[in-house]
């Protein structure tokens, strides 16, 4: 069984986390209040979190957050939606940085072929990001940074 609950985000302290348990071993946290991630996996040791950590851009490992009561690293979210945009953390170090928020824009049809899908033979990108128009939010702007590129909005 699925569980499902919204709580205190234990980063921030904003009230928008969403806490699931889609299995007994399981449980994920994802705040919207501050845009960062985790997981009961999370924890330094762990071969998800290894993995995880061995992934990531060096701004989001120096932007990582052990919480001193659980020992659950949280990380920023990145959002990348084909048709609507991305959000990211975009900066230097954990002093200097914040969300990014860039939205799609459709690749015309006659300039596709320019913008192959990675590994797919003959198939292509439809939409890239507009990193021209690039717009910058605070840590706990995250959820305007979202609703700029239209995530909460139906396609």
């Amino acid at each position: 069984m699925m569980y499902e609950e919204i709580i205190d985000c234990p980063k921030s302290g904003g009230d928008l986390c969403y806490k699931t348990q889609p299995s007994p071993n399981v449980t994920n946290y994802m705040s919207l209040s501050c845009g960062f991630w985790t997981n009961s996996l999370m924890k330094p040791g762990e071969e998800f979190y290894e993995q995880q950590i061995s992934t990531l851009p060096e701004l989001y490992i120096d932007l990582a957050w052990e919480d001193p009561k659980t020992g659950l690293v949280w990380i920023p979210n990145t959002i990348n939606e084909p048709g609507k945009g991305m959000v990211f953390a975009n900066g230097t170090n954990k002093s200097n940085w914040n969300w990014a928020a860039v939205k799609s824009i459709e690749i015309p049809e006659e300039e596709r072929h320019n913008h192959p899908l990675p590994g797919r033979k003959d198939e292509f990108m439809k939409y890239k990001m507009d990193m021209d128009n690039m717009k910058h939010f605070s840590e706990r702007e995250y959820i305007d940074a979202l609703d700029t590129i239209g995530l909460f909005q139906d396609s």
